[in-house]
């Protein structure tokens, strides 16, 4: 639940979080000889990496729409060009001096969450939040590939996500609920 403050960006702890799942899934009664890969998929179970991503853009989308106290000061901060393509909530970018501050939550999320198109961050509730950001990233090998990375035509456009609206009060699956 704290994968806004702490997400491991080494490889070498990646591989060792994602080896406790890895050991989880090879204990499930036939799928031991599956590789990790497989195992996911036969499980519909996502990668943590790409839990920790979807949980960075649940976190900004709170952000953006302010599902948190309006009193506390914002994070984020909101780009102040308006000639750029994309959705109404893009996000400036923010250099910086040292590396480490690359992988500060405020830092590592922009370039995804901008990447969406508006309908996904344009929805009226968290629940379909959820739901079209999944739809958006049905394709992404980072959903069963850890190594992977958000890449493709799902990350650059729109096409892939049908924008189907179902009362997300009551259509949840396992990937919608906090992460």
């Amino acid at each position: 639940y704290a994968n806004v403050v702490w997400c491991p960006y080494k490889d070498k702890d990646i591989k060792l979080v994602e080896g406790v799942q890895r050991r989880a899934t090879k204990q499930v009664p036939g799928l031991e000889k599956l590789t990790y890969e497989q195992r996911l998929r036969k499980l519909k179970l996502p990668t943590l990496v790409y839990r920790r991503l979807r949980g960075d853009m649940i976190e900004i989308f709170k952000m953006c729409h302010e599902l948190y106290d309006p009193q506390l000061p914002s994070l984020l901060t909101f780009s102040s060009n308006r000639n750029t393509r994309g959705h109404r909530f893009k996000l400036e970018t923010k250099t910086f001096k040292k590396a480490p501050r690359k992988h500060f939550f405020t830092v590592r999320s922009v370039k995804s969450w901008n990447s969406l198109p508006e309908s996904v961050v344009d929805a009226p509730t968290l629940n379909t939040f959820k739901n079209r950001l999944d739809r958006f990233w049905n394709n992404q090998e980072v959903l069963y590939d850890f190594e992977a990375a958000l890449t493709g035509s799902a990350y650059a456009t729109a096409e892939n996500c049908e924008m189907i609206e179902v009362n997300t009060e009551v259509d949840v699956d396992f990937r919608s609920l906090p992460s």
